[in-house]
């Protein structure tokens, strides 16, 4: 896939050797959830037809998210 903004300048299209154009896509997808997007406005700025591919391939829970929900189950005095 090539963007309009990223253009191929060498070996990947970011010109950044081993950071393709997908790493930027997985951390803008990552960022918009941690700031707590929509998941239908991040799959539409994904221009995905299918909001299951948003879920399965372009959103991670971060290390501090799954810190926070197990916080929370604790805080309600179930076990981990």
């Amino acid at each position: 896939m090539q963007s309009k903004y990223i253009r191929p300048t060498g070996k990947t299209a970011t010109g950044v050797d081993g950071v393709g154009w997908h790493n930027f896509r997985h951390t803008f997808s990552t960022m918009l959830r941690e700031l707590g997007t929509d998941l239908k406005v991040q799959q539409e700025l994904l221009r995905y037809a299918d909001i299951s591919t948003t879920l399965d391939v372009y959103t991670q829970g971060s290390a501090v998210q799954k810190r926070e929900a197990v916080g929370k189950v604790v805080s309600i005095g179930l076990p981990a």
